[in-house]
């Protein structure tokens, strides 16, 4: 078994940071993209599979009651008859499709995007900062930006294939660079 470790570095606003990863980096990265992907999926084939998942109550109490600083936001799309509609569809079959993207690998960055905005959303609407604000919802968003960021979905996933499809000579991605950022 190899021991090398890979050399990372990044400047963002004139702040290096640089690090080294064991080889064996790569198991836990994708352990964090399987845990992930796994949740989600099953959170949401439990939401569909009820047939009575509603967000009307929560959003126009849940967060109010909690003190979220959003607040009247989450009151007010709760309040708007279309959107109640639309979020009863999007969170259930949106927990599964992450959920699946992710498990499979698959468009992974786009799928890893999705979930940590909602885990976003569900942080601010279960704001419960009684013990720090970092609670598991923040914690989840942070799984979701870290699968993201390793490119997870090229370690046992689709997106190493999806990327190197065959267009014309080149790869897919060197075809259409913009795809980096929703494969991977």
């Amino acid at each position: 078994m190899s021991t090398r470790e890979v050399e990372l570095r990044s400047t963002i606003g004139g702040f290096t940071a640089e690090g080294k990863l064991h080889t064996l980096s790569v198991w836990f990265i994708l352990a964090l993209r399987l845990m992930i992907g796994l949740a989600f999926f099953q959170s949401g084939v439990d939401k569909v599979l009820s047939g009575s998942f509603s967000a009307a109550g929560y959003l126009q109490n849940a967060p109010p009651a909690n003190g979220s600083p959003v607040a009247g936001l989450f009151v007010a799309m709760g309040n708007t008859p279309w959107f109640v509609d639309f979020v009863n569809i999007a969170v259930p079959w949106g927990e599964v499709l992450i959920g699946l993207g992710v498990i499979v690998g698959g468009f992974t960055r786009l799928a890893a995007f999705f979930g940590a905005f909602m885990m976003l959303l569900f942080y601010l609407g279960n704001w419960d900062i009684s013990h720090g604000y970092i609670n598991g919802d923040f914690a989840y968003m942070l799984v979701f930006l870290s699968v993201a960021a390793f490119g997870a979905g090229r370690i046992l996933g689709l997106d190493q294939y999806i990327e190197a499809y065959d267009v014309g000579g080149e790869t897919l991605v060197e075809r259409y660079p913009w795809l980096r950022y929703v494969l991977g």
